[in-house]
């Protein structure tokens, strides 16, 4: 993708079918969905493509196991029925882009017979839902069998565990290959584009909106069919804009996560803390060869920068010292970052409000006929996308919905895709086979793209840091091909470093400006 052509392509188009302000998964998934099924879209976005909840989640694609016990202990069909769509939508993203998810199994520790007991019906209850969706079959282990899987884990007072399946996604990433594919379907987007007000005709409803490209101060208005707001917990913000009349959503639940060392757990099964002191879940997982621990469930106030609270810390550290035999000090941190996930409040009655499911929910404003897509979480974005589009055929466009196809789309870096395809790479660019594979499992079939770059520049071979597998033609790379425009969309999203080991990327930062001085085109 490249910004200079998507504002070309703003310049040309008289009106879009729809556009789009946000550019997280919800938004970038009604955009694909969208291309798809043949209109002609436009998206927006303030910042970055997946720059807020989409990039700072726990990085699982799960169907909810909270979810599911709380179904069944409030005979809850509607928390049922979420779950059961959620492994069926678990399944379809793993499939849709396997270079950048993985089956993940997790392992519950037991430190009493009738937790065991109980843990190991729940989970087959899980798998049992997935039905044919599975990606992988839970288990009862022993506690020798336990600590096979797990070497580390406390001994003391286990007496058993529980293995299960979920799946584990590259989030920024996953959002980023979502937008590629719509783009490469017709699909305009653009990120850093703020959008600042909307025009509206005689009755109310909105024709046009103004939004002002932050990087040159630029303003651009566009008209639009429809408008949709896919904007995540600040989903209020472009309602009010839209119409002034309507009340507040949203509420925001913060999740706080911390990152350390894969050397604390030398395996690639996560542990899932079922239920804290004070109610909540917590995963301990093997991620991009470290370990992330998260997430932390708390009201919060909105912002548009939340960082890691010092009092989380050891909220964190305490349940991973609870569950590993080594104690691991606040020094061994080496990253982390929090995020806020959109809830829902009570609907207004004055607006013509549609729930699909109890996660997330279209609204279609009576006056402006803004139509808000709130609520929802990562696994079911495809869902949510689909949801939106439907009805706005349905109940705006007063048509039968054309088909929607995004459940079966390899997305961007999937088509063709085989991770062994890694050796080939090595072996050509006479790279390690740990930049290979690092490199298939960010970019999929164009990895071999990021390495041709070397080919006239060999020094782009060279490590970003000894300490991880990044090269210096990946910079160059997401500068030319991904619309990637600071050194936070690179470090912190598009490779990640920033998520990994803040320190290197602190100390990285001089060098990326500098290539995206040569390299960048507003």
């Amino acid at each position: 993708m490249n910004r200079k052509e998507q504002l070309r392509k703003i310049s040309i188009t008289e009106q879009f079918d729809l556009c789009i302000i946000g550019g997280g998964a919800t938004g970038a998934g009604i955009a694909l969905d969208a291309s798809l099924r043949g209109l002609k879209v436009l998206l927006i976005d303030k910042n970055d493509f997946a720059g807020q909840t989409t990039s700072k989640s726990t990085k699982l694609i799960h169907g909810g196991v909270r979810y599911l016990e709380q179904a069944v202990k409030k005979l809850d069909w509607e928390q049922y029925k979420m779950v059961q769509k959620s492994l069926h939508e678990r399944d379809t993203l793993i499939k849709n882009a396997p270079h950048l998810t993985r089956p993940l199994a997790l392992l519950t520790p037991c430190y009493t017979w009738i937790e065991g007991i109980y843990l190991t019906i729940g989970l087959k209850l899980y798998e049992w839902i997935a039905g044919n969706h599975g990606i992988g079959a839970s288990k009862w282990l022993s506690r020798k069998e336990a600590l096979k899987t797990i070497p580390e884990l406390k001994k003391e007072n286990l007496t058993s565990a529980v293995l299960y399946y979920d799946g584990q996604l590259d989030d920024a990433r996953y959002c980023l290959a979502i937008l590629q594919k719509a783009e490469t379907l017709g699909a305009t987007i653009l990120n850093y584009a703020e959008a600042i007000r909307f025009e509206k005709d005689s009755l109310g409803k909105l024709t046009e909106l103004h939004f002002k490209d932050t990087l040159n101060g630029e303003t651009f208005s566009v008209q639009s069919k429809v408008f949709i707001n896919a904007t995540g917990p600040f989903a209020d913000h472009v309602r009010k804009m839209a119409n002034p009349k309507l009340k507040p959503r949203m509420k925001v639940s913060r999740g706080a996560h911390i990152v350390l060392p894969a050397s604390l757990m030398k395996n690639e099964t996560a542990i899932l803390v079922p239920k804290t002191d004070d109610g909540r879940v917590l995963f301990i997982i093997p991620w991009q060869d470290h370990l992330l621990v998260g997430t932390t469930d708390e009201e919060d106030k909105l912002s548009e920068n939340p960082d890691l609270e010092q009092y989380e810390i050891p909220y964190l550290l305490s349940y991973v010292n609870r569950y590993l035999e080594k104690e691991v000090s606040p020094s061994e941190i080496t990253s982390g970052f929090a995020g806020q996930r959109p809830l829902l409040g009570k609907a207004e009655k004055s607006s013509d409000t549609k729930s699909l499911v109890r996660d997330h929910e279209v609204e279609i404003d009576k006056n402006s006929q803004l139509v808000s897509i709130m609520g929802g979480k990562w696994t079911t974005y495809r869902l949510m996308a689909k949801d939106t589009i439907d009805q706005i055929y349905e109940h705006l466009w007063q048509q039968n919905p054309v088909a929607c196809t995004s459940d079966y789309q390899l997305l961007h870096g999937a088509e063709g895709y085989c991770f062994e395809d890694w050796e080939k790479l090595s072996a050509q660019y006479q790279v390690s086979p740990a930049i290979a594979q690092h490199l298939m499992k960010k970019y999929g079939v164009f990895a071999e793209k990021v390495l041709k770059l070397t080919d006239n520049q060999p020094e782009l071979k060279g490590l970003i840091h000894p300490n991880h597998p990044f090269i210096k033609a990946e910079i160059v790379y997401v500068i030319q091909e991904e619309m990637a425009m600071t050194s936070k969309d690179i470090l912190d999203r598009r490779l990640g470093l920033a998520l990994r080991d803040a320190k290197v990327a602190k100390d990285s930062e001089e060098m990326v400006e500098s290539f995206l001085a040569l390299n960048r085109e507003i």
